[in-house]
């Protein structure tokens, strides 16, 4: 099938291509400045994007923003994608959730100051033991009473590391899947068909001070982990906990 070609009117020999503003971001809008272009070359980018839709999509789609958060009063920090809206009275310490993605989110769990004396995030054991512990944490968050529901996890990897403030972190991600009868009550086995409800992937960064135990928890589907991944390392490498100052 031969293109079709839309013929564009130049009345002037530089074109004005908006630019977005890095040093000016909010969370729902950019500052706008425009620059000359000479129209040779404006003529070539849209001739481009027209041959090469996929670099072209690639060149329209910026790096994503990142906001800090820093809690003071709690003593932790972490980087969070701009985007994305805090939710409250979720639960959790603070929650903060994808405005698309509805299943990906961010919260922080920290241990009751008055009934914990942690001294190093060693006092669960090594990486392995604490996945255990975050998994099993998971598991009786989720349990169900709804009858004909199942939930199958695994442990994908457990690690530790030393982040640039000397203390060590250790880190777990895990796979939850959970799968539910269409209708539990059948008689007949074949009337009860099992499906997947959900599979998402949970990625925990544990860290202590203040003779607290800190959680960062990252949830999200596993059908789109891999497009977040970097972002979601990213957040994970800036989680951050601080001394209380008094």
């Amino acid at each position: 099938m031969a293109n079709s070609f839309v013929a564009l009117p130049i009345t002037s020999s530089h074109f004005l291509i908006p630019t977005f503003s890095s040093s000016n971001i909010s969370t729902t809008s950019h500052s706008i400045k425009a620059f000359a272009v000479p129209r040779r070359k404006a003529i070539s980018l849209i001739l481009s994007s027209y041959f090469l839709p996929e670099v072209g999509l690639a060149l329209a789609q910026p790096s994503p923003v990142f906001r800090e958060y820093v809690d003071t009063f709690d003593g932790y920090s972490f980087n969070y994608p701009g985007n994305w809206i805090q939710v409250r009275g979720a639960g959790a310490d603070i929650f903060f959730r994808d405005p698309y993605v509805l299943d990906e989110n961010i919260s922080v769990e920290v241990s009751s100051p008055s009934s914990s004396q942690y001294k190093s995030v060693e006092d669960l054991g090594p990486p392995q033991a604490a996945g255990k512990k975050v998994l099993k944490q998971y598991l009786t968050e989720f349990m169900s009473t709804r009858l004909g529901v199942k939930r199958e996890s695994n442990i994908l990897s457990t690690s530790s590391r030393v982040a640039d403030d000397g203390k060590l972190y250790y880190q777990v991600e895990v796979n939850i899947k959970s799968y539910a009868n269409n209708n539990e009550l059948a008689v007949m086995p074949q009337d009860r068909v099992v499906r997947m409800e959900w599979d998402r992937r949970y990625l925990s960064v544990l860290g202590v001070e203040n003779n607290q135990l800190y959680e960062l928890r990252l949830q999200v589907p596993e059908n789109v982990f891999s497009q977040e991944e970097n972002d979601l390392r990213k957040v994970m490498d800036s989680f951050r906990v601080n001394k209380i100052v008094v």
